[in-house]
């Protein structure tokens, strides 16, 4: 899962990409007569899906937009499998539903996160969703990814999505930048001896560092580094620092972001 961006526009702006592991009939479902499907897809999720080029029995589906547009996609790929498999079921004399199952492609590294400690993250996944959750023992070849196999009722499939897409985001680390266009607002963040800065630091888990004005310019650049929740906590307490002195000063006007 790469790559993570955010923006500080008063909020996280966060852009995934996800990568499925698809056999080629599933591809041809997902594309659709004449691009058709695919089309529609990317319309009415908002997100970009680019299907990998070439012959082989098995292709990659990168599926890349903020966190809302990915969650479309996925249910909508989830109940194209579900309808493909009803339409299967009425030419054959099976009677029990087969599960829809989706293959996320994971980097190794971030499998432990996934699994979580003697496998608990796993296994409640499983049961707060409904959903069979499989990480593979094995790295894909000539790859440092892992497939992630998960299987159930479409609904069950995004719930689980959504919560690995929490699960992998909390093991990125990502950056935010204020500009603060009035000097004095900054000796107001930091406090007397950097008191103020260490209680944000302390509080919000996150890294935050203050460069010196360029030249011409009083404006300071404050980068906060860290997860996504570090940073909104870091920024939330910022702003209500900003709000603490502007109420004194009478001048609503305190801050700007970039």
């Amino acid at each position: 899962m790469e790559p993570i961006k955010v923006q500080s526009e008063g909020g996280l702006n966060v852009t995934l990409t996800i990568r499925l592991l698809m056999h080629g009939k599933e591809v041809g479902s997902i594309i659709g007569k004449k691009g058709e499907t695919v089309k529609k897809m990317r319309e009415d999720s908002g997100a970009r899906i680019n299907i990998s080029e070439g012959n082989c029995p098995e292709r990659i589906v990168t599926i890349t937009g903020p966190t809302d547009a990915i969650f479309k996609a996925f249910a909508m790929i989830a109940y194209k499998f579900e309808e493909d498999i009803i339409n299967s079921m009425s030419n054959s004399p099976a009677t029990s539903k087969p599960p829809v199952t989706l293959r996320l492609v994971v980097p190794a590294s971030q499998c432990g996160s996934l699994i979580g400690k003697g496998g608990s993250k796993i296994k409640e996944m499983r049961e707060s969703t409904g959903a069979q959750v499989q990480v593979a023992g094995d790295m894909l070849p000539n790859s440092t990814e892992r497939a992630v196999t998960i299987s159930g009722a479409p609904e069950a499939i995004i719930q689980c999505v959504k919560q690995i897409c929490v699960v992998m985001l909390e093991a990125y680390t990502i950056q935010g930048q204020y500009a603060i266009p009035h000097p004095d607002l900054i000796g107001c963040i930091i406090g007397r001896q950097g008191t103020k800065i260490n209680e944000i630091r302390q509080m919000s888990g996150a890294q935050i560092k203050i460069a010196n004005a360029m030249e011409g310019s009083s404006e300071r650049q404050i980068t906060i580094t860290g997860t996504p929740a570090n940073i909104s906590l870091a920024q939330y307490l910022i702003n209500a620092r900003f709000r603490d002195v502007a109420a004194m000063w009478n001048d609503p006007s305190s801050m700007t972001t970039s």
